[in-house]
């Protein structure tokens, strides 16, 4: 048998090896990241304080937006630091931890999108049943499902990942650890517990899409018979920004983690990556209260609700 190294850690490899553009990297991911979980935590906090946001489909954009605010903690922070640092290292329990929480949190994104689709599809199809199907009890178990599959999911994932040995290069080509790169520097013979893995991922992957397409058939049918030009946009302007956020984060989802490994990492993957693991808690935000006049008005009332007691301590 011959002579193997097991690798008892990795290197991270950023965007570059230039010390002064990893500085400058690291500042950019410092002023993303700080935009993306500020942006989220006022969703929250809106959502949280403002008594008119106490519907269903709020409830479930504050467990995403704090889903959000998890996953990008994940691997920005640690990017940020090894930017400024110009230390690229990071051990094995680190990246498996690293990867439990990233695909934990993306699985558990990925169902409360799901359960976000189910209630647009009650409030659009079924108004007058609306309130019997989204109960406050149903929005609780589908969030609980939603964190506890992702959990599961994320446990078996990265289980199914680390029950291989490690040999050889300990380069891993991506800003944080992604599944790909770690197949391709396994020495095992037999990967079958990771294509058990993958195979579950897609599975679940594939049952959430399906889900929500056949959500908005039903939910466009019905919209185009809404005679009033106006009612059709309302509908739709509820509608699309949700379809649009699903469809970014399940691509880039399934290139960086079930895609097959390949010898050379392009820079596209890298790019995907940055898109994965940022863009989406960014749009977010931007995508559900820019053009959201119900959380317009809420951030207004928060405005004039703290500038009041600011104006009576005074």
């Amino acid at each position: 048998m011959a002579n193997v190294t097991l690798v008892t850690g990795f290197l991270l490899v950023g965007f570059s090896n230039v010390q002064e553009l990893q500085i400058l990297y690291g500042v950019l991911f410092l002023a993303i990241y700080l935009a993306a979980v500020m942006s989220n935590l006022l969703i929250i906090t809106l959502i949280t304080l403002d008594l008119q946001l106490k519907t269903p489909m709020y409830f479930f954009l504050k467990k995403l937006s704090l889903l959000d605010v998890f996953f990008v903690s994940v691997p920005i922070p640690k990017f940020i630091v090894n930017s400024l640092i110009h230390n690229n290292s990071i051990s094995i329990l680190g990246c498996a931890f690293q990867l439990l929480l990233m695909t934990s949190f993306s699985a558990g994104e990925i169902f409360v999108l799901t359960a976000m689709s189910y209630d647009r599809y009650a409030a659009i199809c079924c108004p007058l049943h609306y309130e019997a199907i989204m109960s406050d009890g149903a929005c609780v178990l589908m969030a609980s499902a939603s964190w506890a599959i992702g959990g599961l999911f994320g446990a078996v994932y990265t289980a199914g990942t680390f029950s291989m040995p490690f040999c050889g290069s300990s380069v891993i080509p991506q800003f944080f650890c992604d599944v790909p790169s770690l197949l391709r520097i396994s020495c095992s013979q037999t990967l079958m517990v990771i294509y058990i893995s993958i195979g579950i991922g897609t599975c679940l992957g594939m049952s959430c899409f399906i889900c929500i397409v056949i959500s908005y058939v039903y939910i466009f049918s019905t919209v185009l018979k809404i005679p009033t030009t106006k009612g059709q946009s309302k509908a739709f302007s509820t509608c699309l920004p949700h379809l649009i956020v699903f469809t970014v984060f399940i691509i880039t989802s399934y290139f960086v983690y079930l895609k097959p490994p390949s010898n050379i990492p392009s820079v596209i993957d890298r790019l995907l990556s940055v898109v994965y693991t940022v863009i989406p808690p960014i749009l977010n935000p931007v995508i559900y209260s820019l053009r959201n006049n119900d959380m317009k008005r809420a951030l207004i009332r928060l405005v004039q609700k703290t500038s009041g007691q600011e104006a009576h301590l005074i």
